[in-house]
């Protein structure tokens, strides 16, 4: 057997990217911050009910980039469980809009 390799070393993309890089990139989707707020996972659904945990928010359990940081160190629920939210920054919103469309019609 050969030496053991540390697999927990970033290690690039064919872009130069790291895994851990890329992990973080996933969270920002052109300038928008991507939250996972309370947790949704029906815990009674096998027995025909619905009640939730209550989890208000995902909170990783482990470092970006590696299994752990899906998991919710509050209810162990991994993170698709949890509601997606999307906010948009504030380079990004357009303020200043126009309510008149400039058409000339009366």
């Amino acid at each position: 057997m050969g030496p053991q390799q540390d697999r927990s070393a970033a290690k690039p993309y064919a872009n130069g990217s790291t895994a851990a890089a890329a992990a973080a990139a996933g969270r920002k989707e052109n300038n928008k911050v991507v939250r996972y707020r309370e947790c949704q996972r029906n815990h009674a659904a096998s027995i025909g009910g619905h009640a939730v945990d209550g989890c208000r928010e995902f909170m990783a359990s482990g470092a970006d980039g590696t299994a752990a940081a899906l998991l919710c160190a509050a209810c162990g629920c991994h993170r698709s469980f949890h509601r997606r939210e999307v906010e948009a920054t504030a380079a990004e919103c357009d303020c200043s809009s126009d309510t008149s469309s400039g058409t000339g019609r009366r």
